[in-house]
């Protein structure tokens, strides 16, 4: 009899509506920020954001959304049944929201969700206002998971770079930073990252790392680093850094946004410091007082897709810009004007490079080619030379800081050293296997790191290109081969 009534209790249960997790029972109350917003921020806010709201309808704001666009308020507060937003939800037609080209109809669980919210009047929580910023608040109330020990899988390595000494390597790793030994290539420090990942990093004269990087969609950042500083804990000899609640490692924020970073550099000098990313802007910072009084002196928006290179002039007086928009382009720093565009790839340009002497620009990207052109701000960008030789899309390109030298990093595995005076291919350095995405030169510059897409990292000598070392950038992973490579003929 007591199974009997378990199964009925059972059956009976499955047929009640499938009541959403966040909102809990049908009768429970539902908080707009934890229940409401997050399905909003899933499925609305993609064409209903602050930027070019379709319909001029804003869901980011709770005073935007009531406001209804071109429509009226889209909510009767206490009466779902009469409420346009709960109508277009649930519209088997043209006017379903969201629209077919964007997706699948919303779950019945999450429509009664919002259905719930406004029945009860839809409320917003007692610590938000009208005028809340929801992405923000959203972004705000997100904790970052704890990295993992042991990695079940190999990490993108999207970033690189050589510590002011050039005894460490910093490599980027899944919510964390971690810091490699070059002469062993072993695991000596984990830095606790609220970034998934990191897609640049540099160090400032002062020994702070700068990453940059973020969350694809969700959020971007700038984050400053003191490695230095006491490590939380240390487990068989590896230091674990928090770099996301301890203020005497994470010691500045310079930007938060709203996608990811993806580039950054540094001015010879050490006093300027530029970033760009997904959301087209270039931000520009004056690190002259130092980082805690470091200033933003200019968002700059020159292109009309993703960025993901920029470059400082030897004088620092002019910035270098690569972008999805297939374009590369000249900014003059104290002037704030755009001086010029180079627009010949006709492809993604992927990473950006100026001469030191100014007159020439670099690029390179997704047409496999380095195209040099000439900075002439009263004629405009002409193309000089170009150089030729990757089987791949060229995803990185960064200039030697002693020498006439560009490096490239490409989707055909290798990477490559050239003669920028001559445009000849000084080496070709073969032996990853899989599509090199980030590289960095040590501060002497006689060493280069590589990194790949299944998180092999190597060293290799500069400029004859011998390989030195090869290790799994995935703390627990081991490389499936770690034998040398053969040079390439």
């Amino acid at each position: 009899m007591v199974r009997f009534l378990m199964v009925v209790s059972l059956l009976l249960s499955s047929c009640l509506p499938a009541w959403s997790q966040q909102g809990g029972r049908d009768n429970s109350p539902v908080s707009f920020i934890r229940d409401v917003a997050p399905i909003f921020k899933e499925n609305c806010f993609g064409c209903h954001g602050a930027k070019n709201p379709k319909g001029k309808l804003d869901m980011t704001k709770i005073e935007a959304l009531r406001k209804g666009g071109t429509k009226d308020d889209p909510i009767v507060p206490g009466k779902p049944d009469e409420s346009h937003l709960v109508d277009v939800l649930k519209a088997s037609d043209a006017s379903r929201m969201p629209p077919r080209e964007t997706g699948d109809a919303l779950p019945a669980a999450k429509i009664a969700v919002i259905e719930r919210w406004i029945s009860q009047g839809a409320k917003i929580d007692s610590e938000l206002t009208p005028s809340t910023d929801i992405v923000k608040e959203l972004r705000r109330r997100w904790t970052p998971p704890a990295p993992l020990e042991k990695y079940s899988y190999p990490v993108q390595m999207t970033a690189l770079a050589f510590s002011p000494d050039g005894k460490s390597l910093v490599a980027s790793g899944h919510h964390e930073l971690t810091i490699w030994d070059t002469e062993s290539g072993k695991l000596t420090g984990r830095l606790k990252t609220r970034s998934r990942r990191a897609m640049a990093l540099t160090f400032l004269p002062d020994g702070m790392l700068v990453a940059g990087g973020g969350r694809p969609g969700e959020e971007g950042d700038v984050s400053v680093y003191n490695l230095k500083a006491a490590p939380a804990k240390t487990i068989d000899g590896v230091a674990w850094f928090d770099g996301v609640s301890d203020a005497k490692v994470l010691v500045r924020r310079l930007l938060e946004t709203d996608d990811e970073v993806q580039c950054l550099a540094l001015s010879t000098d050490g006093k300027s410091l530029a970033a760009g990313g997904c959301d087209r802007m270039i931000h520009l910072w004056d690190l002259s007082p130092g980082i805690a009084g470091a200033k933003l002196l200019q968002s700059i928006e020159n292109h009309a897709d993703w960025v993901f290179g920029v470059a400082f002039s030897a004088d620092g007086k002019r910035l270098a810009s690569a972008s999805r928009d297939k374009t590369a382009k000249l900014w003059d720093i104290t002037a704030k004007e755009s001086l010029l565009t180079f627009p010949d790839h006709q492809n993604p340009v992927f990473g950006v490079a100026l001469k030191s002497d100014g007159k020439l620009g670099y690029s390179a990207g997704e047409d496999r080619q380095i195209r040099s052109w000439t900075i002439t701000t009263d004629q405009g960008a002409k193309q000089a030379k170009t150089m030729a030789g990757h089987n791949g899309p060229i995803l990185k390109l960064i200039q030697h800081s002693k020498n006439p030298w560009l490096i490239t990093a490409s989707a055909d595995n290798s990477v490559r050293l050239w003669n920028a005076d001559t445009a000849a291919v000084m080496k070709t350095m073969a032996g990853h296997t899989d599509h090199v995405l980030s590289i960095a030169v040590s501060p002497e510059g006689s060493t280069l790191a590589s990194g790949s897409y299944n998180g092999e990292i190597r060293l290799w000598k500069i400029p004859d290109g011998t390989a030195i070392r090869d290790f799994s950038g995935s703390p627990g992973q081991q490389l499936a081969s770690t034998t040398t490579p053969a040079p390439k003929k």
